[in-house]
């Protein structure tokens, strides 16, 4: 047998592969048909279809940029190369491929939905409108042209404007992918969640074993307070995919909001296990670590906070700021304040117009005797949330230890007028009563004892008679 035919028995195998879902096998025969002959553009392509379906998308994308050196007219290559390197995150590179597409086939409309995105992606939504507009120019029924700018839209919560361009494109091609439970979404946007849960089921019924619709109606029934029925979503992908990180995070956070702290530290811990990177899973099971309080649980916590922060030294933008503000209040928790005050003060520093992390930041501070600096960073917080009670709180309290009672009395004052009812706030003003009382009875123990002493010392002081 010549190398010519090995390849192409290679080549098939991979194909029935491909077929049954063995994507390791189906890329091994590729890359083997590859090695005898190089040179053919369609093994390329189907190598980059190979690791697509694997999830392996910027190595797919440079499958697909090989299938396009070797046929510079096959403007599919291109346009493949560029839906693999968005779903990998790579926008600004999917709009190359684009490019590459459109000098081969400047009438190719799917090229403009995936500019859409691409555009959507990288935040710059003007030019992905103009590309719709583009596009509709070539083919003005193209549904994917609608269902890509309904993204864009929800990006900017134009979320009534998404939810017509998604049943647009429902209307034109209802067998798009998930044109259902895509429109269902952006009714979750708007707050309709009883028309979202409809969709959902209907695009249920058509598809009952999508993952991510089953996912996505358990968060939607899980925002609507059913337990039970998400629960029963979350369980249903379990059945489909016993090690699906998504569904067990999720149950994890549903047994954490009923009270069910242990089975929810199992599934956190399933989570980190499968997938070590979810830095968010992390954090929420160092929390519930913490909450349960055991020995061996608050060393787990100290290495999942500490994994944490060694990321972040490594990779400064690794967290975001939710992911930062998270931290940090582990941190707090933990006690490890000089710590907190540092991821604290990055957040400030990311996010300056956000006044819970400037309180974050002065509780921090407080914390670490920092007075001064956690007194300009809680006023920081106060002039942009003015009615922040928890804040007029810690600088009550700050000037209270530092003896400054007018000042404390002032903050307490202020807080009860935002909210009479804030108990934190009142216990606060029972402890300055309190103070004052004391002070107070010091001051007449005082006085009881120097009254006596005058008296007594009365008919032994000189007298003089007034003058007649």
């Amino acid at each position: 047998m010549n190398d010519w035919s090995e390849a192409e028995q290679r080549v098939e195998r991979a194909h029935e592969f491909f077929e049954l879902g063995r994507w390791d096998d189906a890329e091994s025969e590729l890359r083997e048909a590859l090695s005898l002959n190089p040179y053919q553009p369609e093994w390329h392509f189907n190598l980059g279809l190979t690791l697509d379906a694997a999830g392996r998308f910027e190595q797919a994308a440079a499958a697909f940029d090989d299938a396009f050196e070797h046929d510079q007219t096959n403007e599919q290559a291109a346009l493949m190369s560029a839906a693999a390197l968005l779903r990998a995150g790579k926008a600004e590179a999917a709009l190359a491929r684009l490019d590459l597409a459109h000098d081969v086939n400047p009438d190719l409309v799917d090229a403009w939905a995936y500019r859409i995105d691409a555009f959507a992606a990288l935040g710059r939504h003007d030019e992905a409108e103009e590309a719709f507009y583009q596009g509709q120019q070539i083919d003005a029924e193209c549904a994917d042209l609608y269902a890509s700018m309904a993204e864009s839209l929800l990006d900017r919560g134009l979320n009534d404007k998404a939810v017509w361009c998604l049943r647009e494109a429902a209307r034109l091609d209802p067998t798009l992918p998930r044109i259902e439970a895509r429109l269902a979404s952006a009714f979750v946007q708007t707050g309709r969640h009883e028309r979202a849960r409809q969709l959902f089921l209907r695009e249920l019924r058509r598809d009952p074993g999508d993952i991510d619709t089953l996912l996505d109606l358990g968060d939607l029934l899980f925002d609507m307070n059913r337990l039970g029925e998400a629960r029963e979503k979350y369980s249903r992908v379990l059945e489909l995919e016993p090690d699906n990180a998504d569904a067990h995070a999720a149950l994890g956070e549903l047994y954490a909001a009923a009270g069910a702290e242990d089975d929810a530290i199992t599934e956190f811990d399933l989570v980190v296990r499968l997938d070590p990177a979810d830095g968010v899973s992390s954090r929420r099971l160092a929390g519930l670590l913490m909450n349960r309080g055991g020995d061996e649980d608050l060393v787990r916590a100290r290495r999942l906070i500490e994994s944490q922060l060694r990321r972040l030294r490594i990779e400064p933008d690794a967290l975001d700021a939710d992911g930062l503000h998270e931290l940090g209040c582990l941190l707090l928790d933990a006690g490890r304040t000089r710590d907190a005050v540092r991821v604290f003060k990055g957040l400030t520093e990311r996010v300056p117009g956000d006044s819970k992390a400037w309180h974050r930041a002065s509780v921090a501070l407080f914390e670490t005797g920092k007075v001064d600096e956690g007194l300009a960073a809680a006023r920081r917080a106060l002039r942009l949330n003015p009615r922040s009670v928890e804040v007029m709180h810690n600088l009550a309290v700050a000037h209270l230890r530092s003896g400054q009672i007018a000042r404390a009395r002032y903050w307490i004052r202020q807080a009860l007028a935002v909210d009479p009812d804030d108990q934190p706030i009142r216990r606060l003003r029972a402890v300055l009563l309190t103070h004052a009382l004391r002070r107070g009875l010091a001051g007449i123990g005082s006085l009881a004892i120097w009254i006596p002493r005058f008296v007594a010392s009365l008919p032994t002081r000189p007298f003089r008679r007034p003058a007649t």
